[in-house]
This record gives C-alpha cells, sequence and structure tokens, in this order.
C-alpha cells in the first residue's frame, strides 16, 4: 500500500465546502526552526484538492504542518468581517508515523473557530 496525504476544508458557517482556499503543506524539523515549503495549492469545488498533497511514495516518516489561509477564504465568501480577522492562517501541525498509510487531514472552520482529527 502507498501511502497519502489528503484534506478537505468545511465551512461551517455556511455549511458548504470551502472553494478556493489557499492552504501550504510544509516539512517541519522538530529540532530546529526550519520548515521547508513542500507545496501550495488551493482547495477545489468540493473543498478538497485535485490530487492528493503527498501520493506515490512521497509521504515520508516525519513531522508536517497544513497552513490554511481562512482569513483570505472568509473575506473573499462572507465579507464585511472586522479587522484584523480573527482566524487568519490556520497552522496544524501532525506526525506521520507510517508512511504507507492514509493520512486525511480535514478542516472544519468557521470565521471564529476549527476543529480537525485524523480522518480516513
Amino acid at each position: 500500500m502507498v501511502g497519502q496525504l489528503t484534506t478537505h476544508v468545511l465551512d461551517t458557517s455556511q455549511g458548504s465546502p470551502a472553494a478556493g482556499m489557499v492552504l501550504e503543506l510544509w516539512a517541519v524539523d522538530r529540532q530546529s526552526p526550519i520548515k521547508t515549503l513542500l507545496k501550495q495549492t488551493k482547495t477545489n469545488v468540493q473543498g478538497r484538492t485535485n490530487v492528493p498533497l503527498l501520493d506515490d511514495g512521497e509521504l515520508e516518516v516525519g513531522n508536517y504542518e497544513l497552513v490554511f489561509f481562512v482569513g483570505d477564504y472568509f473575506q473573499r465568501t462572507i465579507g464585511n468581517l472586522p479587522e484584523p480577522v480573527f482566524l487568519d492562517q490556520v497552522p496544524i501541525q501532525f506526525g506521520v508515523s507510517n508512511p504507507h498509510s492514509h493520512y486525511h487531514v480535514p478542516l472544519l472552520v468557521s470565521p471564529w473557530s476549527y476543529t480537525t482529527y485524523r480522518g480516513s
């Protein structure tokens, strides 16, 4: 089995997928402040990326960070939010211990709160 990393963003304030949200994937070195940008993309109309963030042997044991640009998304889709926005960038750091597994990191978000979990 080849491991992969996927995500899905749901806008809980509007009850819909968060289409067009920019996100970045970083590799994180836990022994230093060094982070390496692996990918920048945005969600499609289903709130997912068109292809897995990491696939075909790209997923390795280690620490990663997904950064979701929720402030820009909500300013574009809802507008008229107070400045500065309450949530601007939402970083989620997580570890991968088995590179042959599927790691799914969804984000449920509103302008005022968010939650995540390891999905399937």
